[in-house]
């Protein structure tokens, strides 16, 4: 059970000496009852008070990795139900699900298509996350001959789903050291798969039929078999079903202090689906609430994009927009004469209009300036992107020895910096651009 603050201040030392960031020892023991901060920050703590404190100090959602490397998947440790409270730090993991019963050239195929893909977005590479290795067949040979037949194709990270601790074992086997995850423990075999995730340090599923209690104690059960890394699978599959159990399992982890039931969520939005389409929308609720680990049953890039798109935005830290480097960039091999477009550096800004400009054709010298990552609209409201900060820019970086000509190109939507802009910058024409980034090639062909 969870300490309350009072609690926790009796076992802090008292010194108030505020090198932990808060005022008071009292104050710093309330921030560690709601979780919004960490036992380390008090320098002078005693270990017998860090043992006793070691719950009330521990994430109310274990965090848990799958795979190992690079590209291994963690989940979890999330703090808050609303990402506008704070933030989601760990995104979910989009997995695709692969029967061993497709036949060995179709599974190939498929997992060359998994381990290949990836499209940019804002600068960053957006990819599938794992692949689950389910033993459709029921026969442990075959099951462990697609594991180890994947192993030699990708280094993406797998999920086992096996029935039988024989068949899990033999794929555990071939994927020794991988830290799968292991799908999955139930109250009739618990015991067995918790011995094999103890054996292979991998992670493990644990699944009740919609019995919130029931999983729970399970938990507990393997907890106490030693094994700390458990991922959940309440065992609802309707759309309605999955949101209102897995808000549940949420609020019960952050709101209510269940331990048993702090960790990190599986979904398959494809089980019940009629349709694609249904399993893509399952999949995008997912997403928004409060799923760790997503397995689709069909993988189109068409279909994959969004959800990975929604998963970026959404795990996008709104106090930290995404942005680029601020500087004068170079688009298509800009001469001297060719034009200066000015825009913000946020990041989905950035490449907003430099797609649109690479795409015009039109040698064009891009320059960005530091409004903090906010929009040009957000920017000039918080006064972030104003016409000193652009005047500023142009000297920083040194625009007026790259060009021969005085013009400069400020976003239509703040026409109204020109003049400012006049006055920061005696003797430059100050142009007025589109609004839209989608308007720019049309306004480049009639740039001189």
């Amino acid at each position: 059970m969870a300490l309350s603050g009072l609690d926790i201040y009796k076992l802090l030392p008292k010194t108030n000496c505020k090198e932990c960031g808060q005022p008071t020892c009292l104050a710093f023991a309330m921030k560690l009852a709601q979780k919004q901060a960490e036992l380390s920050a008090c320098p002078y703590v005693s270990e017998q008070s860090k043992a006793a404190l070691a719950a009330a100090s521990a994430p109310p959602i274990r965090l848990v990795a799958i795979g190992t490397g690079e590209k291994k998947v963690e989940v979890g440790n999330e703090t808050v139900l609303f990402r506008h409270e704070k933030t989601f730090f760990h995104a979910p993991g989009i997995f695709v699900r692969l029967k061993d019963t497709l036949p060995a050239a179709e599974a190939d195929a498929l997992v060359e298509q998994l381990h290949n893909y990836g499209v940019e977005r804002v600068g960053i590479k957006l990819h599938v996350h794992g692949v689950a290795i389910e033993n459709a067949s029921g026969d442990a040979a075959q099951f462990a001959a697609r594991v180890a037949a994947m192993q030699g194709k990708t280094d993406l990270p797998l999920m086992l789903m096996a029935a039988g601790a024989a068949a899990m074992e033999a794929g555990l086997e071939k994927a020794a050291g991988a830290a799968p995850l292991i799908y999955s423990a139930t109250a009739e075999n618990w015991v067995e798969m918790a011995a094999l995730a103890s054996k292979y340090k991998a992670p493990l599923v644990v699944r009740a039929q919609g019995d919130l209690s029931a999983l729970a104690n399970l938990t507990e059960q393997i907890k106490a078999a030693g094994v700390e890394d458990m991922v959940l699978d309440p065992g609802v599959r309707t759309s309605h079903g999955t949101l209102v159990v897995l808000t549940q399992l949420r609020r019960l982890a952050l709101k209510g202090g269940v331990r048993a039931l702090g960790y990190p969520i599986v979904t398959f939005p494809g089980e019940d689906a009629e349709s694609v389409e249904e399993e893509i929308t399952r999949a995008a609720q997912h997403i928004a609430k409060y799923a760790g680990i997503i397995v689709l049953d069909h993988f189109e890039p068409a279909n994959v994009y969004p959800l990975l798109t929604l998963r970026q935005n959404i795990y996008t830290d709104p106090q930290k927009p995404i942005q680029v480097s601020p500087g004068l960039y170079e688009i298509s091999g800009p001469q001297p004469e060719s034009p200066v477009l000015v825009t913000t550096n946020f990041s989905l800004t950035y490449f907003s209009v430099a797609g649109e400009v690479e795409g015009s054709g039109k040698p064009t010298w891009l320059l960005i300036v530091d409004s903090e990552g906010m929009s040009v609209l957000t920017g000039w409201a918080a006064g972030k992107f104003d016409a000193a900060k652009i005047a500023k820019s142009v000297n920083q970086f040194g625009v007026p020895g790259k060009i021969n000509h005085k013009k400069l190109v400020i976003p239509g939507l703040v026409a109204g910096l020109s003049g400012e802009l006049e006055e920061e910058l005696p003797g430059w024409e100050i142009r007025v651009g589109p609004r839209e980034a989608i308007d720019i090639p049309t306004y480049l062909k009639t740039w001189s």
